[in-house]
């Protein structure tokens, strides 16, 4: 232990070789074409200052992320989403960690939800979800239609195969 500043802090023995969260995300999230991790960027449609707000901080992000994919800017409800946003995919720890600690001083009056994209979207959005500023609540009948849905499909996939 020693003393840094006003606190003491434990010295970890050092390897020279660093975790490997730092190259590849912990499974069990994917690292696929869907990305590791969504960004949901919310703001409330009827109030004027803060769609306006939002509307220039996913212009910004465009061009200051332009590796990142940015979905288009919903002015309305969506999903489980209980009011208008924008959605950000993040591909690599490297890009969680540059666009979230940005996102942490740039987001200004804005909700932010962050997940992870497992196998299991409505736990993702909710014991997995971390949030910055309000947390909004979310709609998760959807979750409970999408599973009733791929229930069906797979019962009438199994059907036909007979």
């Amino acid at each position: 232990m020693r003393k840094e500043g006003n606190a003491y802090c434990y010295v970890n023995k050092q390897t020279g070789v660093l975790s490997r969260a730092y190259e590849t995300f912990t499974r069990p999230i994917t690292d696929g074409p869907r990305g590791g991790f969504d960004v949901h960027i919310y703001h409330f449609q009827g109030n004027a200052e803060q769609s306006t707000y939002a509307q220039a901080l996913w212009e910004r992000i465009r061009r200051e992320f332009p590796e990142l994919r940015i979905y288009r800017f919903f002015d309305k409800p969506i999903g489980p989403h209980p009011v208008a946003m924008f959605e950000v995919n993040l591909f690599t720890p490297a890009q969680f960690g540059a666009f979230i600690s940005w996102l942490v001083i740039h987001r200004g009056p804005l909700s932010v939800l962050i997940h992870p994209n497992t196998e299991d979207e409505e736990r993702d959005h909710t014991q997995r979800a971390t949030w910055m500023g309000e947390r909004l609540p979310l709609d998760l009948s959807v979750f409970k239609r999408m599973r009733e849905m791929k229930v069906a499909t797979n019962a009438n996939a199994i059907q036909e195969d007979s």
